[in-house]
């Protein structure tokens, strides 16, 4: 969560005093949102964190994309493997 006294900066400051912040997010673990005349411009964070988020991201999408595919059979919009290939053959040339 982010601490809207500690955690916004201006691109100047973060320049000036880097590996002050840089020690800041090791100890905190929280983004620090970077401003340019006033408004937000870029977001800096540890690695660590930015991994986190995008395995957080992936599993995320992986979950949707399993709901979807329950949601479709429940639909009955679904078919035969041996209609997809028949059809995505046809489309794409391929002769067997």
């Amino acid at each position: 969560m982010l601490d809207l006294t500690k955690d916004i900066q201006s691109l100047t400051t973060f320049r000036r005093r880097s590996g002050d912040f840089m020690k800041a997010l090791k100890r905190s673990k929280r983004p620090i949102v970077l401003t340019v005349k006033g408004k937000a411009a870029a977001v800096v964070q540890d690695a660590a964190g930015y991994q986190r988020l995008l395995d957080s991201a992936a599993r995320v999408d992986a979950d949707e994309g399993i709901r979807q595919g329950v949601e479709d059979v429940r639909s009955r919009r679904v078919r035969s493997a041996k209609d997809f290939f028949r059809v995505f053959e046809a489309e794409h040339g391929i002769h067997r």
